[in-house]
């Protein structure tokens, strides 16, 4: 069982046909601790995903460069630009393979990762996607299937929620309103784990 661009396929669809409530969801969500435009840029960065996915390339490698080329056309937030730093890096990882194992999702994961911290600054700690990235990380580590994956991967976002709830952002706007924001979810990190919810196990 492998990740293949029929994979990314999936993911991308399984996404855009919930996406909708979501993005309006993430807008109330940033319009609280920022500019509230981060659904805009889900909605607008996925359905651009899904203007271009049937011609995504069978190579995992440039299948994964495409889809940062596309989110980037669309979009010049922070979010788009990390999210389409950390497709471009995952691609590094598998460039010119059709197929990776399961088991080496937590790869692509810190690869990404690894480049969103040197491309946006913040380190993990700030209350901020990195933070539910590396709980992540962590949860799907000896996992080899993509059922065991997303149940780990659910209750690992779900608790990250809980655990950084209560702490202030320490990085980007969300950062100027201080301890204004403890109590409150950061909208990355909302964002991730609503994504993770599109996906039904299998």
């Amino acid at each position: 069982m492998s990740i293949t661009a029929e994979t990314l396929k999936v993911a991308i669809e399984s996404i855009v046909n919930r996406i909708g409530p979501i993005g309006e969801e993430m807008n109330r969500l940033d319009g609280q601790l920022g500019d509230g435009d981060l659904g805009v840029t889900l909605v607008n960065g996925f359905n651009n995903l899904q203007d271009i996915k049937e011609d995504l390339p069978d190579d995992l490698g440039r299948a994964l460069f495409a889809m940062a080329k596309s989110v980037t056309a669309v979009s010049g937030s922070s979010f788009g630009t990390l999210l389409a730093t950390a497709l471009m890096a995952a691609g590094k990882t598998v460039k010119d393979k059709d197929a990776t194992p399961w088991s080496d999702l937590p790869v692509l994961l810190q690869a990404a990762q690894d480049a969103m911290i040197a491309r946006g600054g913040a380190n993990l700690g700030d209350k901020t996607m990195l933070d539910m990235m590396d709980s992540l990380i962590g949860a799907l580590g000896g996992k080899d299937t993509p059922k065991e994956m997303l149940k780990a991967a659910q209750e690992a976002a779900a608790q990250t929620l809980v655990t950084f709830r209560e702490r202030p952002n320490k990085i980007g706007r969300a950062r100027v309103y201080a301890e204004k924001s403890v109590g409150l979810d950061d909208p990355g990190m909302m964002a991730i784990c609503r994504m993770i919810d599109c996906f039904d196990a299998k």
